[in-house]
């Protein structure tokens, strides 16, 4: 998958859009965070970066995209490079494209639990909304590539905290709220996520030098 440069570069080096980008991420993460605040007290604090995952990748990709404010009116390729960016861009590469598409699996997976009569517009918004917004995940993170760089501590470390995130998810029940339950194979297609997301961000990714 590849965005074509023109997009962004309109999106990315001139600051209207990029503001507005960040405005809406901005707004996005504390969408999402309405979604787990009420199930969060069950889980420690210190947990709670890896147990809200979307809003977490948000926040990760907006960060991310700070990082081009004093690059404006110059290309994506003269951004800021060192090994602390390379970290930060290929945590948010990985965590948009895994929970992009995890959520558009685990909606289906429990599909008639989400899916309700078009005439219902919050059953529209619980499928079409969240699939749709989620999915938006995957085209931001094919915005990085570039300007981001990634190392292979970057690409083994975002492997690591992915599968450790797998494993309190499912191993601890710390998983998103579900309106089903998980059984085995959305932890499966999580844990095959979390490989593909990383070999995605080694791909696509150019290594840092």
């Amino acid at each position: 998958m590849e965005i074509p440069e023109r997009y962004a570069r309109y999106y990315l080096e001139n600051a209207p859009s990029l503001v507005w980008l960040l405005v809406v991420n901005s707004l996005a993460i504390l969408v999402g965070i309405r979604f787990y605040v009420e199930t969060m007290p069950e889980v420690p604090t210190f947990l709670w970066p890896l147990y809200a995952d979307s809003p977490m990748a948000l926040a990760l990709v907006t960060a991310s995209f700070l990082t081009l404010l004093p690059n404006l009116g110059n290309r994506l390729s003269d951004a800021p490079q060192n090994l602390p960016l390379a970290y930060l861009h290929t945590f948010a590469f990985v965590w948009l494209v895994k929970f992009g598409i995890w959520t558009f699996v685990a909606l289906n997976l429990g599909f008639s639990a989400y899916f309700g009569p078009p005439w219902d517009p919050n059953a529209l918004w619980d499928y079409w909304g969240i699939i749709i917004t989620h999915l938006a995940f995957v085209l931001e993170a094919f915005l990085i590539p570039y300007y981001g760089r990634t190392t292979r501590g970057a690409l083994v470390a975002a492997l690591g905290v992915a599968l450790a995130s797998d494993v309190l998810d499912y191993g601890f029940g710390y998983h998103p709220p579900l309106r089903y339950e998980p059984g085995l194979l959305l932890p499966l297609v999580s844990i095959t996520l979390s490989v593909i997301s990383v070999f995605a961000a080694e791909r696509t990714l150019k290594r840092s030098e």
